[in-house]
């Protein structure tokens, strides 16, 4: 069977958290381009959110804001009531939206880890189990973020690095318990993405951060928003229809080299 790529988005319906900004909104641009209508979710920035909202519709296909603080079930599930009331159905999620503490494993706080568990996993979770009954007869698909951090240890980075962990753990049982249901789910797995996100991690420190990491990056450079979007369109579509349950990284090859006898 030849798949029109061209048309696989067209008149599907997506929800991307974190879609004001960065991957996600540049996803939210990805999916709209090929024919998606998608909901825009934020949490604070709701002139960022129109902004996105307005580029959806550039690509003459409707969009909605939802507005959720993810560390609430309760606004979670206002957010999946506005999809079913003005969307209908849905075709795809993905759990994109992040948050954390960068401190040192002995600075860690139990609210630090409570509320990046709430949102990078809890809430998928939750949020999986308001979307499978939209996706019902539609072949849906359901994506989740990851991050270097979930295999590698970085500095100040062990509350979110678990937590990717363990979100690539249950996208796997996602994938397994859905697929008979003919809903697909996969991970996406980034390199250092240049984004907002990436120079608050770094801060002061960024230019020296992103030079070293350019340095091991066979395709020379950083992995952009637009190249995570080109991924999530794919596993989106119908070209993608027998992948499930695959952490997929898109990362310039930044993960194939290690350090060589001369620290280099």
């Amino acid at each position: 069977m030849i798949v029109d790529l061209s048309l696989s988005m067209k008149g599907k319906r997506a929800l991307i958290t974190g879609s004001s900004r960065g991957i996600g909104r540049a996803t939210a641009r990805a999916f709209a381009k090929e024919g998606a209508d998608v909901a825009i979710h934020y949490r604070r920035d709701e002139a960022a959110a129109r902004a996105a909202a307005d580029e959806v519709r550039s690509y003459g296909v409707n969009a909605i804001l939802c507005k959720a603080e993810l560390e609430s079930p309760a606004e979670i599930d206002a957010m999946f009531d506005a999809v079913a009331e003005q969307f209908g159905a849905l075709d795809v999620f993905m759990a994109n939206a992040a948050a954390t503490a960068f401190k040192p494993v002995m600075e860690m706080k139990d609210y630090h880890f409570d509320r990046t568990y709430q949102v990078v996993l809890k809430s998928v979770l939750h949020a999986a189990q308001r979307a499978v009954p939209l996706m019902e007869g539609r072949s849906g698909r359901i994506l989740t973020v990851s991050s270097l951090g979930s295999r590698f240890t970085l500095p100040n980075y062990a509350g979110i690095g678990s937590a990717k962990a363990a979100l690539e753990s249950l996208t796997r049982y996602l994938a397994a318990e859905l697929g008979p249901r003919g809903i697909t789910c996969n991970c996406i797995s980034p390199g250092v993405v240049e984004t907002d996100s990436v120079r608050f991690y770094a801060k002061e420190g960024f230019e020296t951060f992103k030079s070293n990491v350019i340095s091991r990056t066979p395709m020379g450079r950083l992995t952009q928003p637009e190249d995570v979007a080109g991924l999530a369109l794919f596993l989106a579509g119908d070209a993608a229809a027998f992948i499930t349950g695959q952490v997929i990284g898109v990362d310039g090859g930044l993960t194939l080299i290690s350090y060589g006898p001369d620290g280099r």
